[in-house]
């Protein structure tokens, strides 16, 4: 069973967090932070994960530590699940409009930790959610993850659709990733390892 559970606690954030790459209930997500749960929550149903998040943090300061650390937890439980990584894709890619918006997530389980990030948000705000935290998130995600990572908004003007579409996008091109494929014998590379 391709799943993980990781429970971290720092002075700043309390984390436990569950997912399921073959199942896709339950989704619960309870971070303090509403539209991040909401982010999350997309995140889960487009990339048809059972993921189970609860997360206190220190929000009387802001909703950074809380977003990143679920960044960092969210990225070390797929990296467990997934385990060695045979007969999976690798590789994924989608679109996703969202009104005026097209956001695009392009992302390989390589093993390697990188991220591009090309979005700019007009509002600094949605809620208790500092947009500038969504760049924040992805890069704690790729870098537990080891993964590659390229996001892109391609137009659109409304923060919160361009927020939606690249964590719709990731969870999409996530699943694509994370599918095993019957005819991929081992793990899908040249090296034998990922």
């Amino acid at each position: 069973m391709r799943q993980a559970e990781i429970k971290r606690k720092t002075q700043e954030t309390d984390i436990e967090l569950a997912v399921n790459l073959d199942q896709q209930e339950p989704v619960a997500i309870e971070t303090g932070v509403g539209f991040f749960d909401h982010m999350l929550t997309l995140f889960a149903r487009h990339s048809r994960i059972s993921l189970t998040v609860k997360a206190e943090g220190d929000l009387w300061v802001d909703s950074h530590h809380t977003v990143e650390d679920v960044g960092i937890v969210l990225g070390q439980a797929l990296r467990q699940a997934l385990g060695d990584k045979a007969g999976i894709n690798r590789y994924g890619t989608s679109f996703v409009p969202m009104d005026e918006t097209l956001g695009m997530a392009s992302l390989d389980l390589s093993g390697r930790s990188y991220l591009v990030f090309e979005a700019d948000f007009d509002n600094p705000k949605l809620g208790n959610f500092d947009t500038e935290l969504v760049e924040e998130f992805f890069q704690a995600l790729a870098f537990n993850l080891q993964m590659n990572l390229h996001l892109k908004i391609l137009h659109g003007k409304n923060s919160h659709h361009k927020a939606e579409s690249l964590f719709k996008a990731t969870g999409r091109a996530l699943r694509e990733a994370i599918t095993i494929n019957p005819e991929i014998h081992g793990v899908n590379s040249t090296k034998g390892l990922l």
